[in-house]
């Protein structure tokens, strides 16, 4: 597996975004066991988009103006949700790191929803795996494999370690309902923000 292969792939999933806003959002809110939720729901929030480009569906998106509008509207009113959501919860949080199951599980399932309503993720596997497959490869599918199961790999690992990280300063902000309010407004615009960009893409 290339060297820049690796980098660019460890460059676009440190890159801020839908899936980084959650699992921080999960981290503060929730604690360490719900980040590693979200990280991992992110995650496998990738799998559809990688099958995709496997079976050649990307390439539907990338021509197709309805059917990438369709996918990219319910994005932008999905994360919309997520905004509006976050400014309805209010006041401070106690600390309780003993999460259900069942409330576990609806972060992971918020989490595979908000990669899942990309488009432009299906449209980066069509783009970006190619692009580090040899020419004379032999078995392409199980070479889009590897790269697609590194990616992800990579996807939870830098996740988590975002995710463990605010975790660990969450004992510091969530008694506090004004610095609380303030963390919530600001992932609320964050989710805003990447709703109204995602509006704006383009195929």
């Amino acid at each position: 597996m290339s060297l820049a292969f690796l980098i660019t792939s460890l460059v676009v999933v440190a890159s801020p975004g839908t899936g980084v806003l959650y699992t921080l959002a999960a981290a503060l809110t929730r604690g360490a066991r719900a980040s590693i939720a979200a990280a991992f729901g992110c995650t496998l929030g990738i799998v559809p988009h990688m099958l995709a480009a496997m079976l050649g569906l990307a390439a539907i998106l990338h021509t197709s103006a309805l059917a990438f509008s369709m996918l990219k509207w319910l994005g932008v009113l999905y994360l919309l949700y997520m905004a509006w959501q976050t400014l309805r919860e209010t006041g401070a949080l106690a600390i309780d790191e003993r999460q259900s199951p069942r409330s576990l599980m609806s972060v992971i399932v918020r989490a595979i929803l908000i990669n899942i309503l990309n488009p432009k993720l299906s449209i980066f596997f069509f783009a970006f795996l190619p692009q580090f497959i040899d020419a004379g490869e032999s078995h392409v599918l199980a070479r889009m494999l590897e790269l697609s199961g590194t990616f992800m790999a990579m996807t939870f690992a830098v996740f988590v370690l975002y995710g463990l990280f605010a975790a660990a300063v969450r004992e510091k902000v969530v008694s506090r309902p004004v610095v609380m309010a303030w963390i919530r407004r600001a992932f609320a615009c964050g989710f805003a923000g990447l709703g109204a960009r995602l509006a704006f893409a383009d195929r």
